[in-house]
Formats: structure tokens, C-alpha cells, sequence
């Protein structure tokens, strides 16, 4: 269990990186395109060989299911950085998932927390939401900011799809399900050569950065849910909400650092109950 803690640690802090870099491009769909369009040829090869090799009916079922959740998550993650600071927008998805996905893990797959795994988790949710400021938010401007509650749903949909998926093909091929969601979704309505050619002439060093991170980052998730149980594991990655913040505040000179920072530190116990005395 502890590898599977180790690679979800790094895994979170890889996908805050990924995600400060999605914020900070001009063009926020385009540059989420360009990073699974150079995934998709890199992972294609493993994709076609699980499917030479045979997938039954119900393997192709939840490759569906992932892809469409996988294109939900294109859909409303630029939408989101387009409508908060990624300081509030990223712990409130985050949040979401991290409260979701250990409740239904522990439903759906049989999986089992402990008394104190649980406070861990209420720890890191409250965390979460403090950090996003959701408590202070008024009413109207919650309702503006519906895209948060669209990723956070679309995390913990492929979140719980992809634990069952891994029993019919690998963390690799799963892996280009999100490079097709995501080129199906965000290649519909760019003007693709022109937005293409300003967005990678400003940030081709971060968009050949995330192509490595944002599959890099799953893939470490995944090979971790082999491993060890979700409901215990979805919440420890939330480490990358630390992460995420602190970059936010720091890089993106965003606002109310200190007490986001602040609120890091109930997470990061949380996360640490739950690694320690989580099962």
C-alpha cells in the first residue's frame, strides 16, 4: 500500500503542475487539445494492440462510458478557468471528487475505510471548499459558476469507471480514451490551424510539458488503483490541491494566499490520516 501512496502523491503533484499551465494559456481549449492531440499518436499503438488481443462486451461498455465522461471533463475545465482563479476553481472540483469517489468506491466496489479515514477525508473536503471559498460564496454567483460541479461530477464518473475498465485493457491504452474524449469535445468548434499555430507559437515549451504531465499524472493514479483500494486513494491525490494552490498564489499571483495556504495544512493532515490509518 505504501507504493500506491507514493505514486499517487506524485501523481497529484504532476496534475496541479498540468493544470496552472492550462489557467495560464491564452487559449485554454486549444492548449488542452494540442496536449492529447500529441498523446493520442503517442498512446495509439497500445490502444489498437488491447483490442487485437480481445475485449468482451462489457470492456466496451465502460470504454464508452470513460470516453463520454472524459469529454465532459473537456467540456466544462476550460469554461471553469475561464470563470474563477484556478486557487478557487481547482480545490472546489477537486473537492467534489473527493467526496464523491470514496463514498462510492466503499458502495460500489465493497472497499472499506476506517473511522479515522473518514475524518481524513471530511478534513481534506472541508479543506477543499474552504480553500475555494464556496462557504462565502453568494447564491448567484455559485449558479455562474455550474462548470465546477460539471468537473467534479465528470472526475468521479471516469474516476470509478476507469477502476472497473482496468480489468479488460491497460493504464496505457485507458489512457488514450481521454486523448479521444477530449479531441472529440474541445476539435468540434476551434478554428484549429489558425488558434493552433498563435497558441503553440507562445507556449510550446508548456504545451510539450502537459503532453508528458497530464497522461503522466493518470497513469500513476491508475497503476495505484491496482494496487490499492479508491476510496482511500481519490483522496490522497488531492495533495495536488496544495500543490495547485500554493502555485496559484505564488505563480499566478492570485489573491487571499495566506489563508488558502492555511487551509493546505488541514488537507495535508487529512491526507496524511488517510495514507497512515485509512484502512
Amino acid at each position: 500500500m505504501s507504493m500506491a501512496v507514493s505514486l499517487v502523491l506524485v501523481s497529484g503533484i504532476m496534475h496541479a503542475v498540468w493544470n496552472m499551465y492550462t489557467k495560464s494559456s491564452r487559449n485554454k481549449n486549444m492548449f488542452l487539445l494540442l496536449t492529447h492531440f500529441f498523446g493520442f499518436f503517442i498512446f495509439l499503438p497500445f490502444f489498437i494492440h488491447d483490442i487485437q488481443e480481445g475485449i468482451p462486451l462489457a470492456g466496451y461498455g465502460l470504454m464508452m462510458l470513460s470516453c463520454l465522461f472524459q469529454m465532459g471533463y473537456a467540456f466544462f475545465l476550460p469554461r471553469a478557468y475561464q470563470r474563477a482563479d484556478m486557487s478557487q476553481a481547482y480545490p472546489v472540483m477537486r473537492g467534489l471528487a473527493a467526496l464523491f469517489v470514496p463514498v462510492l468506491g466503499v458502495a460500489l466496489f465493497g472497499e472499506h475505510l476506517s473511522f479515522i479515514g473518514w475524518l481524513g477525508v471530511s478534513a481534506v473536503v472541508v479543506g477543499l471548499f474552504a480553500i475555494g471559498g464556496i462557504w462565502n460564496m453568494p447564491k448567484g454567483r455559485i449558479v455562474t459558476y455550474w462548470p465546477l460541479l460539471g468537473v467534479g461530477l465528470s472526475i468521479t464518473g471516469y474516476t470509478l469507471t476507469d477502476k472497473m475498465l482496468l480489468n479488460y485493457i491497460s493504464p496505457l491504452s485507458l489512457l488514450e480514451l481521454a486523448n479521444i474524449g477530449f479531441i472529440i469535445m474541445l476539435g468540434r468548434n476551434v478554428s484549429v490551424l489558425k488558434d493552433a499555430k498563435s497558441e503553440w507559437k507562445e507556449n510550446w515549451r508548456k504545451i510539450i510539458l502537459g503532453t508528458v504531465l497530464t497522461p503522466g499524472s493518470y497513469l500513476l493514479f491508475l497503476f495505484a488503483m491496482k494496487l490499492g483500494p479508491v476510496s482511500q486513494l481519490a483522496p490522497i491525490r488531492e495533495i495536488s490541491t496544495v500543490v495547485g494552490s500554493i502555485l496559484g498564489v505564488w505563480l499566478l499571483k492570485e489573491a487571499e494566499g495566506l489563508r488558502r495556504v492555511a487551509y493546505s495544512a488541514l488537507i495535508t493532515a487529512g491526507i496524511i490520516a488517510i495514507g497512515v490509518w485509512g484502512a
